[in-house]
């Protein structure tokens, strides 16, 4: 996915801000519709999406429950990859064919 949105909640990030959940989504929109900036005629669909997941965006923090994991209290900050959960492994993907 894109790489330039963050993950906005905690322990990641202490205080999530508006425009963070509008950046993130305008990052959203950007990459799944290709435009940067769209053409004049498609401004209001995307701005209308932007808003939209924006909305979903802060419902879904607003939503979450964020438990403490064994060993690590509540209200603890990020520091380093150390803390977070362990991701799989995935395989590599194939090479692909110019």
């Amino acid at each position: 996915m894109c790489r330039s949105i963050k993950t906005l909640r905690e322990p990641y990030t202490e205080q999530v801000t508006t425009e963070d959940v509008q950046a993130a989504a305008l990052q959203y929109v950007r990459k799944i519709s290709g435009f940067r900036a769209p053409a004049a005629h498609n401004a209001e669909a995307f701005q209308a999406a932007v808003d939209a997941v924006s909305r979903a965006t802060a419902d879904l923090l607003d939503r979450l429950e964020v438990r403490a994991s064994p060993g690590r209290p509540a209200g603890a900050a990020a520091g380093g990859g150390a803390a977070r959960s362990p991701r799989p492994a995935r395989a590599p993907s194939p090479a692909r064919a110019g």
